[in-house]
């Protein structure tokens, strides 16, 4: 397990943290034109999902179209300098001196993450185990994503690919927020002991997470930003693994409200192709509503 698959999996995080129903219905709808409000040309949001083959954009109406007739891309980081955030991700995803995951979880817990994390990554807390409990969480998640959907598992995500495409027709590439805000979104909202809990109970019931991947794949392959949103917000009787509402709204509301404060002068200033992760779409506090609230037709 190198610095390189770490990296890949800290970035390809965000939607699997990071699809209340908004009052116009949303369903089988990905792609949203945003025009009015003094734009002179239209700009488009797109929900992202960051585990999905490139190949669902076919199944994806008026997807090339969109993003042809934009001048600039947006998403949630500016991937362009991979090499930086690699360096600036591993520097904060240590543990800090004298915490270990002895000190963090009991003796037979320790072992069942011991044992899990060499099932599914071949190596053991010998080798991983100065890592943040979150960032093994996200390496076991994802790791399994590929385990049970080797299909689907890109080697480039769709938030890549449209930056990809950006640069090869020249067009400048943005972010809405920084590796910063994202490293602190992922390694320091939770204490090390909540990050933990939340491991050791995420490695006692795979059979959960599984249930929770099939959802999500076949709500978005639906194009049903609504049902993923129900999907996040649903609570389980009984869950064991519940996240907070404070958990929850810094992963998207607090998000969505800084992001909608900064989206008005991007698209005035020029026609944009902003592809964020579909959580962030729909919902009284999602993008769609937002930017109808500030005057946009969505």
């Amino acid at each position: 397990m190198n610095d390189k698959k770490i990296l890949s999996v800290l970035l390809t995080l965000f939607l699997l943290l990071s699809c209340s129903n908004s009052s116009v219905s949303n369903a089988g709808s990905l792609l949203w034109k945003v025009s009015g409000n003094g734009l002179e040309n239209p700009s488009y949001l797109f929900g992202t999902h960051h585990l999905v083959p490139i190949s669902i954009l076919d199944s994806i109406y008026g997807i090339r179209s969109a993003f042809e007739n934009t001048k600039q891309t947006v998403g949630e980081l500016d991937m362009s300098d991979m090499a930086g955030m690699q360096m600036q991700i591993m520097s904060q995803a240590a543990m800090p001196e004298g915490v270990t995951y002895s000190s963090l979880l009991d003796h037979e817990e320790e072992m069942l993450l011991d044992s899990m994390l060499r099932d599914v990554l071949g190596v053991g807390l010998e080798k991983l185990g100065m890592l943040k409990p979150a960032v093994l969480t996200n390496l076991i998640s994802i790791s399994l994503f590929q385990r049970f959907y080797p299909s689907a598992a890109s080697a480039q995500s769709l938030d890549q690919y449209f930056q990809d495409e950006a640069i090869r027709l020249s067009r400048p590439v943005m972010g809405l927020e920084t590796a910063q805000d994202q490293i602190d979104l992922l390694l320091n909202i939770q204490t090390l002991q909540r990050q933990a809990d939340m491991l050791i109970c995420m490695v006692k019931h795979p059979d959960l997470l599984k249930e929770q991947m099939d959802d999500l794949q076949v709500a978005y392959h639906a194009q049903d930003i609504d049902a993923l949103r129900e999907l996040y917000d649903k609570e389980i009787p009984d869950d064991p693994c519940p996240n907070t509402d404070a958990e929850k709204n810094a992963l998207n509301g607090d998000r969505n409200r800084k992001w909608l404060e900064k989206l008005p002068a991007i698209m005035k200033e020029k026609s944009s192709f902003i592809a964020v992760g579909c959580l962030h779409l729909p919902g009284e506090e999602g993008l769609i509503e937002g930017l109808r609230k500030l005057g946009y037709t969505v």
